[in-house]
């Protein structure tokens, strides 16, 4: 063989090699199923990156998930399938692709995306099966006009974290995700025993829900506030203190910019004015006084929470803190978010662990929604007519004005429009003054 030759097939040899190597560049090693609600989610968890692509089959219904070099290190059927829309699983491979295909009971909306290693876990590719039906807004009639019926204070309550998201996780493998489920569960025991007053949990098991995706649940649920619970972590172990938070200045700022980026696509919540036809100056006015108003609510119910809990608990400050987090964003909803904790602190983590512990903070909770919603209830509550009276059935409503109020601000806080409210009471402009009473209109 010429030295020619040999080269040649020392390259081939070499180009079969590198083929083969990468050929299965990736293992999967376990794959973990969450239900929820209204979708289940599939987790592959991987030893390196991969590409894939999937879609669905008609008669029967299946979904098929292609996923390039990659080989399969664990078994299928070990999941237990009760209560999702998974059949069974088939998987076969050609050449360096592997094909699992899901027979399904149903028809589903399936999502798919790869996530990159953080501290907990390696790559992943993420897999959800939406349930279309579930999926289907419910059709609502109104009642006629000048039937309105008293309802409910609805407070959402969100766990944070969920699922294959555990959240911090501190001595003795105490996780967020579990002890702020036990806590929220609490909170809505105690607000659903108060006459008026109806809680929501946006996470009513171990499974995740997207940080919009929680506010969003909110809004459907029409929820007059949002409280989002979580306990802390930091590397040092000393860190402890509970804390309550409530949106900063530049997250306000930053999801108005979104918002008013999508108006086109979403009705504006000062009144029911909607942003659609409105100029970008007026807009931005209109959402910005939604929003302050919002945020002082969301202060005012932090504030009785900070002071609640600080009686006895350690604070981290002495004062309700400011944030961007994301579930702190929703326009319309004042929300805060209560850090119970450190779990990263062995006292802290120690504490949180006891059921008295958590009913502690749970009731501190609870006493600050309620002080707040008794003092300043929301129009044609249950709530607001056992405190004044003020008010029949038919909607006839007053309202007493107050330092810093605008007419948009109170069109905003009574769900009525900006236009019903100046009509009822003969106002031409915007001018009101402290002290006024002004007849709010039935919505």
């Amino acid at each position: 063989m010429t030295n020619v030759k040999k080269r040649v097939v020392l390259f081939l040899l070499l180009c079969a090699g590198l083929f083969t190597s990468s050929a299965w560049s990736s293992e999967i090693r376990n794959v973990r199923m969450w239900l929820a609600p209204d979708n289940t989610r599939l987790v592959f968890d991987l030893t390196g990156p991969v590409s894939h692509k999937i879609f669905t089959l008609d008669n029967p219904d299946r979904l098929v998930l292609d996923i390039e070099g990659v080989a399969l290190s664990t078994d299928f059927s070990k999941l237990r399938l009760d209560g999702s829309p998974i059949k069974r699983f088939r998987t076969g491979a050609t050449g360096n692709e592997l094909r699992v295909v899901l027979e399904l009971n149903e028809k589903v909306r399936p999502r798919s995306f790869e996530l990159k290693p953080n501290d907990q876990f390696g790559h992943r590719l993420v897999v959800d099966l939406f349930n279309i039906e579930k999926e289907t807004p419910v059709k609502t009639v109104a009642p006629p006009e000048g039937q309105n019926k008293l309802r409910d204070i609805v407070i959402a309550i969100d766990a944070g974290h969920g699922g294959e998201d555990p959240g911090a996780i501190g001595p003795r493998g105490v996780r967020e995700k579990d002890v702020v489920l036990e806590i929220a569960k609490e909170v809505k025991r105690l607000i659903d025993k108060e006459a008026g007053f109806k809680a929501e949990l946006v996470r009513t098991g171990d499974y995740y829900v997207s940080l919009r995706g929680r506010t969003v649940k909110a809004r459907k649920k029409k929820a007059d506030l949002f409280i989002s619970i979580h306990a802390d972590a930091f590397k040092d172990a000393r860190a402890k203190g509970a804390s309550v938070w409530v949106l900063s200045n530049r997250g306000a700022t930053s999801e108005m910019g979104r918002w008013l980026a999508q108006k086109e696509n979403s009705a504006d919540f000062a009144g029911g004015v909607s942003l659609e036809d409105k100029d970008e100056v007026l807009a931005g006015v209109l959402l910005d006084m939604t929003m302050t108003a919002s945020r002082v609510d969301s202060l005012q119910v932090g504030s009785l929470i900070h002071k609640n809990i600080d009686k006895f608990a350690k604070m981290h400050k002495s004062h309700v803190e400011r944030a961007g987090f994301m579930v702190l964003k929703s326009p319309d909803i004042p929300s805060i978010l209560v850090e119970t904790g450190f779990i990263s602190n062995p006292e802290e983590a120690r504490l949180l662990s006891t059921r008295n512990y958590r009913q502690k903070m749970a009731k501190a909770i609870y006493d600050g929604v309620r002080a707040h919603f008794w003092n300043k209830p929301p129009a044609y509550t249950y709530v607001a007519y056992k405190k004044s009276g003020g008010f029949n059935l038919a909607g006839q409503r007053t309202y007493k004005v107050e330092r810093g109020d605008t007419l948009s601000v109170i069109a905003s806080r009574h769900k009525v429009s900006l236009a019903g409210l100046r009509k009822v009471n003969s106002i031409q402009g915007d001018k009101i003054r402290v002290g006024q009473v002004l007849r709010i209109p039935a919505s």
